[in-house]
């Protein structure tokens, strides 16, 4: 299944259960929708049952400018980006989508500035984070404050250029604070599923063969786990096919420089060169083993 289906079957269960919780327990829909919908694939056995007798309703989208939304005939698969155009044709699309988001819009716990990613469309390798802070909004451009200078150092300690890679967020707008200043704090649910469709389209265009997720919240987004970084480290999760690594975020380091932390997020690294068959050398082998 792709990541943008897998958004939508997420999107949809959490709506199910608000719709749930408000005491709605039937919708009305067209036989053809119920079809549709009961193409689907099957949950698996294990996981929970879906609220009782709740069939369905999607959340509207505001959408692009005229100029900007292909014919529907067109629609891709996951059914946001136009299909025969290229990867940063895709990509532009998808951020002019994310700059009109009804969703994201309707959020007053996000500030107004977009910032959407940036980085090769054919990258091998994407990272995402948690969401803008400070410096990012300021720039419109993820991770170019502190962490995202210690992010580019890992990036160049991997023996690659930060414009060789691909750089997004879970988030595309700054969460607000009161007296906000340089304040950040952690995205809420609805602040990541009013954007994630939008990173899981990013990741159906460019089709890395691998991604790191950069701490919790952004584990959470892409793989639905909530459990601590220090769990989830150290081994490949699968996103639609598609290997992730979750690791500590470069604001985590910041904040805890210690040399048995940093060598954490060094060894999750190299399982990531690895994967990606990225020549080891000696010496990035021996980082932080003698330190």
């Amino acid at each position: 299944m792709s990541p943008s289906a897998v958004a939508g079957l997420r999107a949809l269960k959490s709506h199910l259960l608000e719709l749930q919780a408000k005491g709605r327990t039937h919708i009305q829909f067209s036989e053809e929708t119920r079809l549709t919908l009961a193409s689907l694939p099957g949950r698996a056995k294990t996981a929970p049952a879906r609220p009782a007798a709740v069939v369905a309703e999607t959340t509207p989208v505001r959408p692009a400018p005229a100029t900007a939304s292909p014919p529907a005939q067109h629609a891709s698969p996951g059914g946001i980006v136009p299909e025969g155009a290229t990867k940063t044709e895709k990509l532009d699309y998808l951020r002019n989508l994310v700059a009109h988001c009804e969703r994201s819009g309707a959020l007053e716990s996000l500030r107004d500035t977009m910032v959407f990613a940036v980085g090769n469309p054919d990258a091998d390798l994407m990272f995402v984070g948690e969401a803008p802070g400070a410096d990012e909004e300021a720039q419109g451009e993820p991770f170019v404050g502190k962490a995202g200078q210690l992010l580019t150092k890992i990036i160049q300690a991997m023996g690659l250029k930060r414009e060789d890679v691909y750089i997004s967020n879970i988030v595309k707008y700054r969460p607000a604070m009161p007296d906000q200043g340089y304040g950040n704090r952690k995205p809420t649910s609805p602040e990541m599923e009013a954007c994630l469709p939008y990173v899981l389209a990013e990741i159906d265009v460019v089709q890395p063969k691998a991604v790191v997720a950069l701490g919790a919240t952004a584990a959470e987004g892409l793989l639905g786990l909530t459990e601590s970084v220090g769990r989830m480290r150290a081994h490949f999760h699968e996103l639609a096919g598609i290997p992730v690594m979750v690791t500590y975020h470069p604001s985590y380091l910041l904040r805890n420089g210690a040399i048995s932390e940093k060598r954490k997020v060094w060894e999750d690294m190299l399982l990531v060169m690895e994967k990606l068959g990225i020549p080891i050398s000696e010496k990035q082998q021996a980082f932080f083993l003698k330190k």
